[in-house]
């Protein structure tokens, strides 16, 4: 039980930084590029995962 407080308090200690880090200029800037990445980041995947799936059912022998 003991590491999953720490876990925890890891956890809130983060989001309270991130709040604070947020509150200014810099910070806004910083978590606004992140959420482009992050988007991005997502949006290969998907597509990845979407032209496989497409490789898949085109040749279902193929995947086996």
């Amino acid at each position: 039980m003991k590491p999953l407080f720490f876990v925890a308090v890891g956890v809130v200690i983060g989001f309270l930084v991130a709040h604070q880090v947020n509150q200014t200029t810099g910070g806004r800037r910083f978590f606004a590029e992140l959420d482009t990445r992050t988007k991005a980041f997502r949006g290969a995947i998907v597509d990845g995962y979407r032209s496989r799936e497409a490789e898949l059912r085109a040749h279902p022998a193929a995947g086996v």
